[in-house]
């Protein structure tokens, strides 16, 4: 029912945007914690992986490691996505094997991508093509260019409904944290909120 960006930059940030046909999907999916990581968990959420797995990779786990350490205690994994990036080195990502099709995840070099009930692999592929394709650009605009080209392909194949934007730096409190919990094109919405977060 959802799809999700996760990437960071070279000055240590970290980016994260994520839309669906769900109510206030920015409210308890996304995690992040400076200098560590960040983490979306979707599909049949499950809230306590974000702060779970960003003590996973302070703890000096990798990705892939913290990764199992959230899946592996879960008996509800089988209905559970998420996606990992952590400061350094690879990402990791869960895409259950009862998550609704179609469903799955991109692994890239400093992001990735999962969605799942979404119109087709070409939602996350896209996704990814866009955020690659606008490199130079500021973070918060690549992952809403990227949100649309997903969303261009068909996004959540239900409809739309809300989406979220959060920019973490190097302060305990992000740099930017956009949310659109409800609205007929939260893509656009979102993209007029970071508009006039730069006025």
């Amino acid at each position: 029912m959802t799809w999700s960006i996760l990437a960071r930059d070279a000055h240590g940030r970290f980016g994260m945007a994520i839309a669906s046909r769900f109510f206030a999907v920015g409210a308890l999916c996304l995690q992040a914690r400076p200098g560590v990581g960040a983490l979306s968990t979707q599909a049949l959420m499950n809230p306590p992986y974000g702060p779970d797995g960003m003590h996973a990779l302070a703890s000096g786990q990798t990705a892939a490691e913290a990764l199992t350490s959230l899946t592996s205690a879960d008996a509800g994994q089988a209905q559970r996505q998420v996606h990992v990036l952590p400061a350094q080195g690879p990402g990791a990502a869960h895409t259950g094997a009862h998550c609704v099709d179609w469903c799955g995840h991109l692994l890239r070099d400093g992001f990735s991508v999962a969605g799942n009930m979404l119109a087709g692999p070409r939602v996350i592929e896209a996704t990814a093509q866009a955020f690659e394709a606008s490199a130079g650009q500021p973070l918060a605009q690549r992952l809403i260019l990227a949100m649309q080209a997903g969303e261009r392909e068909g996004g959540d194949k239900r409809g739309k409904q809300s989406a979220a934007l959060r920019i973490q730096g190097a302060q305990p409190y992000p740099e930017l944290d956009l949310r659109v919990d409800d609205h007929a094109e939260p893509l656009a919405e979102l993209q007029r909120l970071l508009d006039k977060s730069l006025e």
